[in-house]
């Protein structure tokens, strides 16, 4: 299987190995558009891999800060009182560039610039921009991409 990212659909398609679909869900990927660069807010193109998948046995709106379940579950209250943050919810899909020189390694680093597709707030819009850099989905919809894909599973994001 592998996944194939859309960032001018604002779709995520996770396809078997014969390129049938399996699943498509609409996602949220930055509002600074495309682009690999260290600090960018950008969404990075081009071949990546699954590294890591964190938070299996979490609950939907478990709250992730540094890769870490904080304790706390996403509510309206608990997101009044942090206006700011950047909601990283349910589970974490870490991803890592595959392209030297494009988004692996120095200021294009994929994976050292936490890019995820995670869970976001039930309240967010998924198909238009509106990230940080990373891959938004819906909580449920990521639990069910979760449990459908490896470490190791490549993923395509292009700007088609």
């Amino acid at each position: 299987m592998h996944i194939k990212i859309s960032m001018t659909q604002q779709t995520l398609t996770l396809l078997d190995n014969f390129g049938g679909i399996k699943a498509k869900y609409r996602i949220s990927t930055a509002a600074n558009g495309a682009g690999c660069q260290k600090n960018s807010g950008c969404t990075p193109l081009g071949n990546h891999i699954i590294r890591a998948k964190i938070g299996a046995d979490a609950a939907p709106n478990t709250v992730f800060v540094g890769r870490r379940a904080t304790g706390e579950i996403c509510t309206p209250a608990l997101m009044a009182q942090f206006p700011n943050r950047d909601w990283i919810l349910t589970r974490i899909l870490w991803l890592s560039g595959n392209e030297i020189g494009v988004n692996r390694l120095g200021n294009v680093d994929t994976m050292q610039r936490y890019i995820y597709i995670h869970g976001s707030p039930d309240g967010t819009e998924m198909g238009k921009i509106g990230s940080h850099g990373c891959v938004r989905m819906r909580n449920e919809e990521l639990i069910a991409l979760f449990d459908m894909v490896e470490a190791g599973t490549s993923v395509n994001i292009v700007n088609e």
